[in-house]
């Protein structure tokens, strides 16, 4: 299923708008993580350097042939091992990995999506007991260079909510400053 509002620009201009890796180190990810599991590849852009840091495997899977074949790109050009990108909607068929063998799942500027809930409730089926939920997206502010409209926009605390409804996970920290145009979250698998 294609996002609302999902287009990508040109990969420069996005990887201006981001510091992968202070994002990802500000969150977090690093070597204490074994596999990991992503939704929404893009360009790699937060998926080489997450492959980089952790121990284990990164499952990342997007909708869009063209991504899928720029993150291998670049996977290979760097010989990451560590790193499957896979074309598969999750929405319709979920993660392609099993129950409760995930130590984190990354949704980056991805909860805008028509069901949110249903996506949560899905990382919460393939994360391990203690594993751990990131969750990114653009400040719920008018003036950020990209992001989905207003209308659609998930606040730290519409997210908040949403994970809390699912049952599966702690209570979302408060939300973490990622300068210049994200804030993130991220709680525990709890049953």
């Amino acid at each position: 299923m294609k996002l609302r509002e999902s287009g990508m620009p040109g990969e420069a201009y996005w990887e201006s708008l981001l510091d992968a890796e202070r994002i990802l180190k500000t969150l977090g990810v690093d070597t204490h993580m074994g596999d990991v599991v992503e939704l929404g590849c893009g360009y790699g852009t937060f998926s080489i350097p997450a492959a980089r840091r952790i121990s284990g495997r990164l499952h990342t899977f997007d909708i869009d042939p063209s991504m899928i074949a720029r993150t291998q790109a670049r996977a290979a050009e760097l010989k990451l091992n560590n790193l499957d990108a896979s074309l598969r909607d999750v929405f319709t068929h979920g993660f392609d990995v099993p129950a409760k063998s995930q130590d984190a799942c990354l949704l980056f500027n991805i909860l805008h999506c028509e069901e949110p809930a249903r996506l949560l409730r899905e990382a919460a089926r393939v994360l391990k007991d203690g594993g751990t939920l990131l969750a990114i997206h653009w400040r719920y502010a008018a003036d950020t260079p990209r992001g989905p409209s207003m209308e659609i926009r998930p606040t730290p605390e519409s997210i908040a909510r949403l994970i809390h409804a699912t049952g599966h996970f702690d209570a979302p920290s408060l939300p973490i400053d990622l300068p210049p145009w994200h804030y993130g979250l991220s709680c525990k698998r709890c049953d």
